[in-house]
C-alpha cells in the first residue's frame, strides 16, 4: 500500500515501483532537508539500484497562496543514477549533498487488509490492535540530505514529488509520487465512480508531470477523486466535506496538486506535520510545523481522519501506530534491512 504496486504497469516492473516519498528537515543536522525515495516491494536483503533508471526528486518553491493548487516553473531536480556494478549499499557527500543508496526495512506501516475491506465493504474495518501488513519485508531506498543555504539559497517552501524514469535518450516516466495513498486508495477504487468504472486510471496519472497535468485526462481524475473522496467522507455516517453545485469535492483540487509541502524553515517534528501546512492552507491560516511526511509519523492515522471526519470527530485509527523497526534520527535514518524478509504473496 501507500504506493506500493500501483498500478499495472509497477506490477510488471517492480524495480521501477516507488513504495514512498518522505522529506522532512534533519533531525541530526539543522539546516538540512532529508529526501527518501523508497522503490522495489519485498527487495532482497542484496537487492541493487537499476543501471537503467532514473531516479528523481523534483523540489518546486512554493508561496502559502499555491500549496493548495499550482506552482511556478522555478525547479530544483537531484537525479540519482547508477553504474551497472551496482554495489548493494553505497553512501557519498559533496555539492551540499549527501546520498545513501541501499536496502532498508521498509518504514511503511498499515494495516493493508483492513483499509482495502474498508473500500470493498463501505464500512470501516480497522481494529486495535491490528499488524502491518507482511512486515519486515524491505525496499530499495535513496536518502538524500541536502544543506539548505548552500543548495536551494533561502527559500524555505516546497513542493517535493519523486520520480523513476527510464534513463537514455528518450526518459519515459514510470512513477511518480507524493503524498501516500493517492493511486491505491483514492485513484484505484472503480465502483463508486459513474463515470469510468471500467477504467484502470493509475498508470495514466503516474505518467503525468505532477506540476502540470495534462487536459487529455484531467476530467477523469476529477470524475475519480470526486467518487472516492466523498465515500471516504461517507464512512462515519456524516459529511463534513459537502460537494459544491458542480459535484466537485472541496479536497479534489488538493489531491490533483500531488506533492508532499514541506518547510525546511521549521525544525524536525517526528510526529503530527504531515499535512499540517495543506490543513492551514484550507482554514485560511499559518502553518506552525515543517510539515511534509517524517519516516515515524503515522501518516496514515492522519489522512484517515482528514478524509473521514475533517478532523471535527475522533481519530481514525487503523490499529498500528509504529513501524516495528523505527527510523533513527542518525542519517541515513532507515533501518537496516531484514536479512530475512517474508516472501511476497502468491498473487502478486
Amino acid at each position: 500500500m501507500s504506493d506500493h504496486i500501483s498500478g499495472p504497469r509497477a506490477l510488471a516492473e517492480p524495480i521501477a515501483d516507488i513504495t514512498d516519498v518522505y522529506a522532512f528537515p534533519s533531525p541530526e543536522t539543522p539546516g538540512h532537508l532529508v529526501l527518501v525515495l523508497n522503490t522495489l516491494p519485498f527487495a532482497p536483503p542484496d537487492a541493487r539500484h537499476s543501471d537503467g533508471l532514473i531516479y528523481r526528486f523534483r523540489l518546486r518553491p512554493l508561496t502559502p497562496e499555491s500549496v493548495l493548487s499550482g506552482s511556478g516553473d522555478r525547479e530544483h531536480v537531484i537525479d540519482c543514477v547508477f553504474d551497472d556494478r551496482g554495489v548493494p549499499a553505497v553512501t557519498g557527500e559533496g555539492d551540499g549533498v549527501r546520498v545513501f543508496a541501499g536496502p532498508r526495512w521498509d518504514p511503511f506501516f498499515l494495516d493493508a487488509p483492513a483499509a482495502l475491506k474498508t473500500v470493498a465493504s463501505g464500512q470501516l474495518a480497522f481494529t486495535d490492535p491490528a499488524s502491518i501488513y507482511l512486515d519486515g519485508k524491505n525496499v530499495l531506498s535513496i536518502v538524500a540530505e541536502v544543506d539548505c543555504a548552500r543548495v536551494f539559497g533561502g527559500h524555505g517552501l516546497f513542493g517535493v514529488v519523486a520520480e523513476t524514469l527510464t534513463r537514455g535518450r528518450l526518459n519515459v516516466r514510470i512513477e511518480r509520487t507524493g503524498r501516500p495513498e493517492v493511486k491505491n486508495l483514492l485513484l484505484g477504487p472503480k465502483q463508486f465512480d459513474p463515470v469510468n468504472r471500467d477504467l484502470e486510471i493509475r498508470d495514466l496519472y503516474n505518467m503525468e508531470d505532477a506540476y502540470h497535468l495534462g487536459d487529455g485526462y484531467l476530467g477523469a481524475y476529477r470524475a475519480r477523486l470526486n467518487a472516492n473522496l466523498a465515500f471516504w467522507d461517507r464512512l462515519d455516517g456524516k459529511v463534513d466535506w459537502p460537494v459544491d453545485g458542480a459535484g466537485d469535492h472541496p479536497l479534489t483540487r488538493l489531491v490533483l496538486a500531488d506533492r508532499l509541502v514541506v518547510d525546511t524553515r521549521r525544525p524536525y517534528r517526528e510526529s503530527g506535520s504531515f499535512l499540517e501546512i495543506e490543513r492551514a492552507a484550507l482554514a485560511g491560516e499559518e502553518h506552525r510545523t515543517c510539515g511534509g511526511r517524517a519516516l515515524n509519523d503515522d501518516a496514515m492515522d492522519t489522512l484517515f481522519t482528514f478524509l473521514v471526519n475533517a478532523g471535527h470527530g475522533p481519530v481514525i485509527r487503523d490499529g498500528v501506530d509504529r513501524c516495528t523497526r523505527p527510523a533513527s534520527r542518525v542519517f541515513p535514518y532507515l533501518a537496516d534491512p531484514n536479512p530475512e524478509p517474508p516472501q511476497p504473496p502468491a498473487h502478486l
